[in-house]
């Protein structure tokens, strides 16, 4: 089996812990239960409702104790992180250029990984950027539409499926 065909088999199954949106600039992260994709608008409620390969990021759950450990902070908060989705038991990075399923509706595609910005420093203090590089996850664009709720599977989506 070639190298491409190994990156194209996920066979874990995530799942969504944490759902977050912000609706405007500089404003805290609004924590929900359920979220709206909308393929020409992101999500509803989130500052960043357009099209585009951004409209949705997704943090990887069990990176959280590692960036913890990289600030020495007990605990980081998903809000901290400025991330839309936090999903557990699936690698993140694995979904990047793949499309996937988010519960029975959503579909995504990964369009890159996601990368730490300037606001980490303030957010979980010195150190916090580099905290976050390589833990940052990854950007999606939504390919169809539909409810996100809290305990969603995540999973990679067939072709054709």
């Amino acid at each position: 089996m070639s190298i491409l065909e190994q990156l194209a088999i996920v066979p874990q199954v995530g799942t969504v812990t944490w759902i977050g949106v912000r609706p405007e600039r500089d404003a805290p992260m609004r924590e929900l239960d359920e979220v709206v994709a909308d393929v020409d608008h992101g999500l509803v409620g989130d500052r960043y409702r357009s099209a585009g390969s951004r409209q949705v990021t997704l943090m990887q759950a069990e990176h959280l104790p590692v960036i913890g450990a990289l600030t020495g902070a007990r605990t980081i908060e998903p809000e901290l992180l400025r991330r839309n989705l936090v999903v557990s038991g699936i690698n993140l990075l694995s979904l990047r250029k793949l499309r996937f399923a988010i519960g029975d509706e959503v579909i995504l595609v990964g369009t890159s990984a996601c990368a730490p910005c300037e606001k980490m420093e303030e957010a979980l203090g010195p150190g916090g950027f580099q905290a976050m590089r390589g833990h940052g996850g990854i950007c999606a664009r939504i390919e169809r539409g539909g409810r996100i709720r809290r305990g969603d599977r995540v999973r990679v989506h067939a072709i054709g499926a």
